[in-house]
């Protein structure tokens, strides 16, 4: 999974325009899938499409019985600061992988070999693994250096060894049919998102002290509140069709107990080959 700050194939940032699957065959014919995702900072889409697409990829993935060997999250050491986009980003990182399968993640920092500074890198290593990072550290995750070179890419992969682990957002979206915004990711990027808008309004409110007039446009803001009312009523369409389930699941199991329970009732004698709809 592409992190934020990590290099694309043109430059710097998320360039993955899709999520790609490239298999690769070793000399003792074992094979991997690796899988790039685009980033949650891509200029080109916003963070929910970006996690509807990965939710996606995940959910097909496990319906189809395939689990994830690893899931390796970069970071350009580059980087001295970790802004507000790269903390919320591995905000919802850490709950798409859930402590259970924090064990196969790989932190990963990329470019050391274009440090300038290695003091300021390995202060940057030192916040990230005692900070940003100890969450999914302390859960049994790894952070690995990238140097640039084939053999440190596969040091990498092989550190993942073999098997497999279940991602906590495939869990939530399968084993306990959740809907996307229904899971810890999902609701992560929405609380996200209101936070933004709230920002955004204040400040409008500011501006327009400032200006004088009565309005101030703002595309983000409009943006935002898309954003958040899609989500809003995926969430209300959730619940409804929870409640219907709900309601069906009351109505068969108050006629089954009338059947054992209610005296008046009849029990119909019922063969062996019979079908009984209740």
């Amino acid at each position: 999974m592409r992190g934020e700050g990590a290099e694309g194939t043109h430059g710097l940032g998320s360039r993955t325009q899709g999520i790609r699957e490239i298999a690769a065959r070793l000399s003792n014919n074992r094979e991997y899938v690796f899988v790039d995702t685009p980033g949650f900072n891509d200029p080109d889409r916003s963070a929910r499409d970006v996690l509807q697409m990965i939710a996606d990829w995940l959910e097909r993935k496990y319906r189809g019985g395939a689990l994830l060997t690893g899931v390796i999250y970069t970071h350009r050491i580059a980087n001295h600061q970790m802004d507000r986009l790269m903390c919320k980003s591995l905000d919802i990182f850490c709950c798409i992988c859930g402590d259970k399968a924090a064990g196969r993640v790989r932190l990963v920092s990329t470019m050391w070999d274009q440090v300038k500074d290695p003091s300021a890198a390995e202060a940057m290593v030192s916040r990230l693994e005692g900070n940003f990072w100890k969450p999914l550290l302390d859960a049994g995750a790894r952070h690995m250096r990238f140097e640039n070179s084939k053999q440190s890419a596969w040091d990498i992969v092989k550190d993942l060894g073999a098997g497999g682990e279940a991602l906590l957002l495939q869990q939530e979206l399968v084993d306990a049919e959740r809907t996307l915004y229904e899971t810890f990711a999902g609701r992560t990027l929405y609380l996200q998102l209101q936070q933004l808008l709230q920002e955004e309004l204040e400040i409008r409110k500011q501006l327009l002290g400032v200006s004088g007039m009565r309005t101030v446009r703002s595309p983000i803001m409009q943006q935002l509140k898309v954003e958040c009312k899609s989500i809003e009523t995926q969430l209300q369409s959730a619940r409804r069709a929870r409640r219907r389930q709900e309601m069906r699941h009351q109505s068969y199991w108050r006629r089954l107990s009338s059947l054992f329970f209610n005296p008046t009732v009849a029990i119909p004698e019922v063969t062996e080959n019979d079908l009984v709809i209740l």
